[in-house]
């Protein structure tokens, strides 16, 4: 497994990060641990939640509970103000059964908590930050200018944002935006949410772009072994494999 520095946040993750957003989904609470532990003995520390999917925080914190010192957890909220921003971390972190988060993002589509906002929501987050109980803070969005001005504000350690092969030259830039800015990019619906199913072109598409971190989203055993497969042995970059995601590129866009 190689691992990157996640932006100027300098956390140390793994190429390959455990999408847990959905893992109600993906059985009994043994089979939840055993699918988590999989992908940790394989080198994954970094997983990823939200606030919105109270059942999957509880899932996640409970099968990483005896590893809880070697991995980074990221989780979200969308709160209104920076008074639910403490509910629902102090949520979070219940559910989890955990003292504090390394990486607490902000999602919003549209709507950009900026320093001193008279909402106090950045207020709350730097506040939580100071005090320890979250270690840096990342912005969440699917909307281009919303992710754009949060690069660029330089508030945010990372941006959670949708990228795949099918994406857009905007997209593109954008994650050279977070290159020359040091914000840790991470690859929300790596396969366009379910619409592609090549999981070797998707890979490696993604793994020539060193400053992104692929969120896989987990459900089944099959599903884990095909990504870690191919985090083992990425396809090669050649004139074939061009030639292929151009085809996709150009029947999507």
């Amino acid at each position: 497994m190689d691992y990157v520095r996640l932006g100027r946040s300098d956390l140390l993750v793994s190429r390959t990060a455990f999408g847990a957003m959905s893992l109600e989904k993906a059985g009994t609470p043994d089979g939840v641990a055993a699918l988590v532990h999989k992908a940790y003995d394989a080198g994954v520390n970094f997983f990823d939640t939200a606030r919105s999917c109270p059942d999957s925080e509880k899932l996640l914190g409970a099968a990483l509970y005896t590893i809880r010192q070697n991995v980074i957890i990221a989780t979200k909220t969308t709160a209104s103000c920076g008074q639910d921003v403490y509910r629902d971390l102090e949520a979070s972190l219940n559910a989890m059964h955990i003292e504090s988060i390394e990486l607490y993002q902000y999602g919003t589509d549209g709507f950009l908590p900026e320093n001193n906002g008279s909402d106090g929501i950045y207020a709350a987050l730097t506040a939580l930050k100071s005090a320890g109980k979250i270690k840096h803070i990342g912005i969440v969005t699917q909307d281009f200018n919303t992710a754009r001005h949060a690069v660029q504000s330089k508030l945010y350690e990372t941006l959670q944002y949708p990228f795949c092969m099918v994406s857009g030259l905007e997209t593109i830039e954008l994650v050279k935006l977070c290159a020359d800015t040091d914000t840790g990019f991470i690859a929300m619906q790596p396969l366009c949410g379910g619409v592609l199913s090549n999981i070797p072109l998707a890979f490696g598409f993604l793994y020539q772009y060193e400053n992104v971190i692929p969120l896989w989203g987990v459900l089944k055993q099959e599903e884990l072994d095909q990504i870690l497969y191919f985090n083992n042995h990425p396809p090669v970059i050649d004139d074939k494999f061009k030639e292929d995601v151009e085809k996709l590129r150009q029947f999507f866009n």
